[in-house]
């Protein structure tokens, strides 16, 4: 390792080459795709991915990991800069598809999987390496504890399947908590509602996850009373589907403006 790992950005660094290779194996991309790498640090990945793909961008906020990435791998287009500012458009390829893969810090994982959401148009897919319980969070089910703001929003922009645990042996230095890599899948189309009101929504239901739907929607929906829909659940008893059909309801009703 060329430089020490900044604890204030999260930096742990992949050291398999087993694991390495797995995580590049579960690319599912044309050698010709762009490959949008988040955060290479000292390019475990990245060496890889410059073997197998013509078109290979890495997204980098450490300048000294950026120095050290031009030093290793002249071919590879580094973006210098904090991955919450980037422009996706003006990365995503102009001639064929575009994917995102990354080792995501555990303290920005949720901001980057929302920004990813946000700009899913963009993309065929996003390969992430998480923290093992909030991958959990991602795909779990109805009625349980992991459920929540995270899953519904994911499962409603994204087919989301966890692919393989990930051990804390295979980094340096070594986290605390194991991870799980995870595979975003693009393919679920516009929503029939605004992003911004299924947040507020879901948001709203969560933030009070004990309560029944009725008292925790109050603060949106004040006395207005939904037909069709069993408000006297709780916010975990609902699933994807029902919060975007709620969130249409209550835009054709004026609720939300």
């Amino acid at each position: 390792m060329s430089f020490k790992p900044k604890k204030s950005l999260g930096q742990h660094f992949l050291t398999d080459p087993n694991m390495i290779e797995k995580i590049v194996n579960a690319l599912e991309a044309a050698n010709t795709d762009r490959i949008i790498e988040i955060g290479p640090g000292t390019g475990a990945l990245t060496q890889l991915l410059l073997d197998r793909f013509e078109d290979v961008h890495a997204i980098e906020l450490d300048e000294r990991a950026a120095e050290h990435l031009k030093e290793k791998f002249p071919d590879l287009v580094i973006h210098q800069q904090d991955v919450m500012k980037v422009n996706w458009s003006e990365l995503k390829s102009e001639t064929g598809a575009t994917h995102v893969i990354g080792n995501l810090p555990y303290y920005i994982t949720s901001p980057i999987l929302f920004l990813l959401l946000s700009n899913r148009h963009l993309f065929e897919d996003a390969l992430l390496m998480m923290q093992k319980e909030v991958a959990e969070r991602l795909v779990a089910e109805t009625r349980t504890k992991a459920y929540g703001i995270l899953s519904v929003q994911t499962q409603l922009m994204s087919s989301v399947e966890i692919l393989f645990d990930v051990s804390r042996h295979v980094f340096s230095p070594q986290p605390k908590v194991d991870s799980a890599m995870v595979r975003l899948t693009f393919d679920k189309g516009k929503l029939k509602c605004t992003e911004k009101h299924l947040k507020q929504v879901v948001r709203t239901a969560f933030n009070q996850r004990r309560k029944k739907m009725s008292n925790a929607l109050k603060p949106l929906i004040q006395k207005y009373k939904p037909e069709n829909f069993d408000l006297s659940r709780r916010a975990e008893e609902l699933p994807p589907e029902e919060y975007e059909m709620l969130t249409v309801h209550l835009e054709q009703n004026g609720i939300l403006t």
